[in-house]
């Protein structure tokens, strides 16, 4: 091992360190939040029927964002403050505002469009906006040789990884192991300490979340799937940038048709996995 290579893996593992710690401060500070009136807009009653609270994303959205941004290199560090920043908070808008009865038939890329025919503006809708316009402009800030289709390949990446994330948080861990898996699998290259922050502050709020305490809800999922996006989008090759949002895309296609618990469930595996570490239900 070169001394370059030993003093990037230290760096990660710091990185990763301090990602973990700002995660647990933030998890303190939701239990607290959570426990008074303050915190009752974000309680919710999860698939099982346990009372959960949403504060753990927005928890996470800020440990990794802030662990994010120490890492990255210095042309994406503008990018990275932008798109988690910005899908953490229009995330949450989106679990406060989206949680009211008017707003329960507008969910899913079906229901904000049924919203907009009908002359409302869901509370979803003003969530992927702001993610697509976040997404836009990374890739303004991070062009590579002014070129159209790698301006195209950043905004697909950010925004579409935002959206697969979250629509993953349909059961405790899910979205956290996936993210994790993602980060993990990034983490070599000249961009990847991007993500040694965001793994170490989603590890830390993994147990939580499986331990069905927290829910990383829109605020967590948006934040987290945007900045892993980030960094695929930093990936050298376009075929593979080009493949990698040919799947995100076609994903989120077959998710407004098929369940992926359905899928999860029957396919030995991933079955395991996902139950992994989590309660019985």
């Amino acid at each position: 091992m070169t001394r370059g290579t030993d003093g990037g893996a230290r760096r990660r593992a710091l990185l990763a360190v301090g990602g973990a710690a700002a995660a647990r401060l933030g998890l303190a500070g939701a239990a607290a939040l959570a426990a008074r009136p303050a915190g009752a807009p974000w309680r919710r009653t999860n698939y099982a029927g346990r009372p959960v609270t949403l504060l753990g994303g927005p928890a996470l959205a800020a440990a990794a964002t802030l662990s994010a941004g120490a890492g990255a290199p210095g042309g994406l560090k503008a990018a990275v403050a932008l798109v988690g920043g910005v899908s953490g908070l229009v995330g949450g808008y989106d679990d406060l505002v989206g949680a009211r009865p008017e707003q329960a038939r507008d969910k899913g890329l079906a229901g904000h469009l049924r919203a907009l025919r009908a002359g409302r503006v869901s509370a979803g809708a003003v969530k992927v906006a702001g993610i697509g316009a976040v997404a836009a402009a990374a890739a303004v800030l991070t062009r590579r040789e002014r070129s159209l289709l790698d301006g195209v390949l950043t905004t697909g990446l950010v925004a579409g990884t935002a959206n697969l994330v979250n629509l993953l948080d349909l059961r405790p861990g899910r979205a956290g192991k996936a993210g994790a898996l993602a980060a993990a699998a990034t983490l070599a290259g000249p961009a990847g300490s991007l993500v040694a922050g965001p793994l170490g502050a989603t590890l830390a709020v993994l147990p939580a979340d499986l331990g069905e305490r927290v829910m990383l809800g829109d605020s967590g999922a948006n934040a987290l799937g945007a900045l892993l996006g980030l960094r695929l989008a930093a990936l050298p090759g376009r075929a593979a940038r080009t493949g990698l949002l040919a799947g995100i895309v076609a994903l989120t296609l077959v998710s407004e048709k098929v369940s992926f618990t359905r899928v999860i469930e029957a396919t030995p595996g991933l079955r395991e996995l996902d139950r992994l570490g989590r309660r019985r239900a």
